[in-house]
């Protein structure tokens, strides 16, 4: 067995693989960027080595500086996570030239997988279903347009070297052919530094299931069951599960039969990925296959009980399997959710700055439920421009899936997050959501769900009740905090008014709730009261909670409850199960005069086009004096990974322009004026 390995990784991925070599009893080696000199896994890590500037392309992608940093320390292996250099078969190739062990396949299966066209031209040769499409190479737009008519609308537009959803679009017409497919090359180029693409058949409300495989150097080859990672946001995974509420046994056993028999053709040694592609009705085709290890891969380990990362670097060392097929079961149900920097209320566009708090739910095992949280990232760390936007991935384990999401709501609702947007409402508000729960999913999910985007939504009578009565007790707790504080009450016979209105939403629009509450042993009880001042039900609510705590953990009516905190003026910010509000809580009188109070109108800026995060000028689409419409492209802006189209909202006629291609932009800097 190896002693010391290095990562060729960062983020949450790379402090995944020290925490298995860790208990393996390796030593391990982190590389880092000028841009992550602080970052989690270096100080995780036994020994770091400098390889670069922030950019990847200067520092996580150069092979020889991963080289030289391995040979520096002593490392005697490399794995290298995924994404990156994780692909390229010149990266294993050229550590064995220097003696240094690849965790990770083969050389000849990374060419014959990992290259998308390749693999799906393997996969037809080995006699597995495949999508209609394209596998040559494309030239140019005018040629993908022509292939796109003849395979038929929609079409698929795929970087060959691509993954993780950079560099691929989805076309229903030749002109967002032509304008998808220069995209599609433009981010393939920037995040793999190969700008082939190729064309494909989409299939109407597909499902996305894969099948995990492993394999060893000695010709054994085995499947782990399968994932579902159907919701996904501009073909990027959101939400993953195993196993799939799609498959019965017969598919299962078929799809994973296939991906063994596509694995063993190409003498695959670790552990890879087969994905396909399946209808409704559990009819599949192949879609790819990754020669590495998943961003996903938590679900099955949780299903499994296998440790994916210890497979990989035991099967590197040159020693068997020792799982057979007939030791693999599935147990339980297992739900990821990726927490992204990216504010869902404004498009998810990308949120850039340092975690001024970061709070996760507490991992481990109770009462059957597992909650584990796959990181990189610390309070008072920084989310850069520069690499992917996820800070954790979020994994809930259980015997069934009902339970397993329940699971994964109470787990979001605990986790805390200041200082960035994230995407922690809109993830909360999928758990809750019917379809979501009923396991009628696609591809096409959050489009056909959020077709206007998620947009905050209002609690419903229940909920309202429950977030009222959470923001009246951490009034009660916190006036109380405040008397003790001042000292300039004691010795006197005060009384202090009981009854609050609390207003959900804020402002003279907010719903008012009318209550009172009293203290009672071991928490409090909050009575609703009717336009009467009568008595419209009662709680009781327990909580620990202290003024300061991001998340009011406690109980209501005998449920296990969280709810995130944030303090404002009045009152307090709520999140919970999706929903956030504004409370505000006044006294009777307090609420008479708030309702007097002239609302503030914000004028909208409306004459610039403003930069929605930091970023950087790919392109200008317009010119000075020119007339748009709305919904023409005006400005392209790519910020971690991404390229974000900027549009018009209404028709204008473009004045001067203030920024060009290569800018670095700050969030709401003015890229141009409108006459």
């Amino acid at each position: 067995m190896f002693k010391k390995i290095l990562i060729a990784n960062r983020g949450e991925i790379a402090c995944r693989v020290i925490k298995t070599a860790r208990r393996m009893g390796i030593a391990t080696v982190a590389v880092y960027s000028d841009a992550d000199k602080d970052a989690l896994h270096v100080e995780m890590a036994d020994e770091a080595v400098h390889i670069g500037a922030a950019p990847a392309a200067q520092s996580y992608l150069l092979i020889d500086k991963i080289i030289a940093a391995a040979k520096q320390t002593g490392a005697e292996a490399v794995h290298p996570g995924y994404g990156f250099l994780s692909e390229r078969a010149a990266f294993p190739e050229a550590l064995a030239a220097e003696g240094i062990v690849f965790i990770g396949p083969n050389p000849r299966a990374i060419e014959a997988m990992g290259d998308k066209i390749e693999s799906k031209k393997a996969a037809a040769a080995a006699k597995v279903s495949t999508v209609p499409g394209y596998l040559g190479v494309i030239e140019d737009a005018g040629h993908a347009a022509k292939i796109a008519d003849e395979i038929g609308y929609p079409v698929m537009i795929k970087a060959s070297a691509g993954g993780g959803g950079k560099g691929m679009r989805i076309a229903h017409s030749r002109a967002e052919v032509q304008d998808g497919f220069d995209r599609a090359r433009s981010e393939a180029k920037s995040s793999f530094g190969d700008d082939r693409v190729f064309v494909e058949k989409f299939i109407v409300q597909p499902r996305h299931i894969e099948i995990q495989v492993l394999g060893d150097k000695h010709g054994n080859v085995i499947h782990l069951g399968e994932r579902e990672c159907s919701i996904q946001r501009r073909n990027q995974k959101v939400v993953e599960e195993a196993p799939s509420p799609l498959l019965d046994e017969a598919t299962r056993k078929l799809m994973g039969e296939q991906a063994v028999a596509l694995a063993r053709a190409v003498d695959y040694d670790s552990a890879g990925t087969v994905e396909f592609v399946a209808g409704q009705d559990r009819s599949f085709y192949f879609l790819e296959m990754n020669t590495r290890l998943q961003v996903e891969h938590p679900v099955t380990e949780l299903v499994t009980g296998i440790d994916l990362v210890e497979q990989m670097i035991r099967v590197a060392a040159g020693e068997k399997l020792s799982i057979t097929q007939a030791d693999v079961k599935l147990n339980g149900w297992a739900v990821e959710s990726r927490v992204y920097a990216e504010d869902p209320y404004r498009g998810f566009l990308p949120s850039i700055g340092r975690l001024t708090r970061y709070r996760p739910p507490a991992e481990g095992v109770k009462d059957a439920v597992t909650t584990r949280n796959d990181t990189g990232v610390y309070e008072g760390g920084e989310i850069s421009l520069y690499y992917d936007p996820m800070i954790a991935k979020l994994i809930t384990h259980a015997p069934t899936r009902e339970e397993a999401i329940e699971a994964q709501a109470d787990a979001l609702d605990a986790f805390a997050i200041g200082g960035i947007q994230h995407n922690i409402p809109f993830l909360a508000s999928l758990m809750a959501h019917e379809r979501w729960r009923a396991g009628k999913l696609s591809t096409g999910f959050i489009a056909d769900e959020y077709p206007d985007g998620f947009h905050a939504t209002a609690p419903s009578p229940a909920l309202a009740r429950r977030l009222a009565a959470v923001a009246a007790v951490i009034d009660n707790v916190g006036n109380a905090r405040k008397r003790k504080i001042s000292g300039q009450l004691a010795g006197r016979a005060v009384v202090f008014e009981h009854q609050r209105v609390v207003s959900l939403g804020g402002g003279q629009g907010g719903l008012a709730l009318h209550c009172e509450v009293d203290r009672a042993a071991g928490g409090f009880i909050v009575t609703f009261l009717d336009e009467d001042g009568r008595a419209a039900g009662t709680h009781e609510l327990r909580s620990g909670w202290q003024p300061g705590e991001p998340v009011w953990n406690g109980v209501f009516d005998d449920e296990a409850i969280a709810v995130q905190v944030r303090p404002r003026l009045n009152g307090v910010s709520l999140a919970h199960r999706g929903v956030a509000v504004d409370a505000l809580v006044y006294t009777r009188r307090e609420a008479e005069l708030a309702a007097l109070m002239p609302e503030k109108v914000q004028s909208g800026a409306g004459k610039q086009l403003l930069c929605p995060m930091p970023g950087l000028v790919v392109s200008i689409a317009v010119s000075e004096g020119q007339e748009v419409k709305a919904g023409e492209a005006l400005a392209v802006v790519e910020a971690m990974k991404m390229e974000n189209v900027l549009r018009a909202e209404r028709d204008a006629t473009v004045g001067k322009i203030l920024a060009k291609a290569g800018d670095s932009l700050a969030v709401d800097a003015v890229i141009l004026e409108f006459a």
